[in-house]
């Protein structure tokens, strides 16, 4: 950081401190709601078209990305999954770019990418082109290599400033839900989206992130829409607050994995969705809390207000965030769910780099052994 002479434009902008960059992308996430839903994109009816012409003939959608935008594919697919009928929804899945480049989909391939220029994404969408399947892209640069594979393009609004995305992720959900709205009945109303993630990230979260942020190891659980949200999380955390993390779907976490963690590491458990199954996944939540703090690591839990009223105050000591879904003919249950975990999750993510004393912006970029590794790896020519 003493000398700057590394940073340019190609960079995230270099603050000394707060307010970084990521506070203002968060804070610009309730009005870029509203601009989505109310004026969805021209590009939504032809990706809904797509996706209903091929699983009329039984091919499937597969959508992709990498990182956040992989996180944001798995929460699109669930959207969509939930504006057609049941016996569709099997058609409908999410998979990582590089399994999707190398396995190419014989239906409908929509590619996720908030810049457009991840080579496994592009090569995801032109690999499905070449194999003869409709491909879409989600993106906010018409320009990129993943737009330049696709035969749709849904242009999301608003740059995302800070490496450590967030309106990005937000994007791509708001865009998911204008194509399954063009699919099928969804509820979304514009204002109720915005009150919802001004809320999610107002959050006080800094009682948690004082007592997790000397954590060894921070893991991150939840199920079904619940653990998209658990995965965005951990890598968020990672990103921005620089905390290893591992992200487990809920009942994975007592398969094995708690043998690998002590007292000095951490967990914490979503619980928004409520949806089917929710007091079977209650219970389980308490089980996967009280056999961590068995053990001794330190509990922290973001819940709805009805997994609050099931999970014993006393499983999580290193507290707990707590936020009421808004109706569900206002927002779908699976929408605002999904976009209450990303506001939740962006919250607590902020508050852990506060309290740790990170830049999120850059994610580690700064420091010259960690802007040569990404050198390696994204600049590496021979795949």
């Amino acid at each position: 950081m003493a000398d700057p002479s590394w940073h340019s434009d190609a960079y995230p902008e270099l603050r000394p401190g707060p307010p970084w960059v990521m506070q203002e992308m968060i804070a610009a996430q309730p009005a870029l709601a509203v601009e989505m839903l109310t004026v969805p994109s021209p590009s939504a009816p032809a990706i809904a078209e797509q996706t209903a012409s091929a699983l009329a003939s039984a091919r499937p959608l597969t959508v992709t990305g990498c990182g956040t935008s992989e996180h944001a594919a798995h929460a699109i697919a669930a959207l969509i999954a939930g504006a057609v009928t049941p016996e569709r929804r099997a058609l409908i899945h999410a998979r990582p770019a590089l399994t999707a480049a190398i396995d190419a989909t014989q239906g409908v391939l929509l590619a996720v990418s908030h810049d457009g220029e991840t080579r496994a994404t592009a090569l995801a969408a032109a690999t499905a082109r070449q194999a003869g399947a409709s491909t879409a892209a989600i993106t906010h640069n018409g320009a990129s290599s993943v737009a330049a594979a696709a035969e749709q393009v849904l242009i999301t609004p608003k740059h995302d400033d800070s490496w450590c995305h967030t309106i990005a992720y937000t994007s791509a959900l708001l865009a998911g839900a204008a194509v399954a709205g063009s699919l099928g009945p969804v509820a979304a109303q514009p204002a109720a989206a915005a009150e919802q993630l001004r809320h999610a990230t107002e959050l006080d979260a800094a009682p948690i992130a004082e007592r997790l942020a000397g954590s060894r190891t921070v893991l991150c659980t939840g199920a079904g829409l619940d653990h998209i949200s658990a995965r965005e999380l951990a890598l968020k955390i990672a990103e921005g607050a620089r905390m290893p993390t591992i992200a487990l779907e809920l009942e994975t976490v007592l398969h094995g994995q708690l043998a690998g963690h002590e007292a000095s590491d951490a967990l914490i458990v979503i619980a928004i969705n409520d949806g089917p199954g929710q007091d079977r996944l209650a219970r389980r939540a308490t089980h996967v809390a009280a056999a961590a703090g068995a053990i001794g690591l330190p509990v922290a839990a973001v819940l709805s207000t009805a997994y609050h009223r099931s999970l014993p105050p006393e499983l999580t000591p290193a507290g707990r965030l707590i936020v009421d879904l808004p109706d569900a003919t206002l927002l779908d249950r699976p929408l605002g769910a999904l976009l209450t975990g990303a506001g939740v999750l962006q919250a607590l993510t902020l508050a852990l780099a506060h309290v740790r004393g990170t830049n999120p912006d850059l994610i580690r970029r700064e420091e010259a052994p960690y802007r040569h590794a990404a050198q390696v790896a994204e600049q590496a020519p021979d795949w």
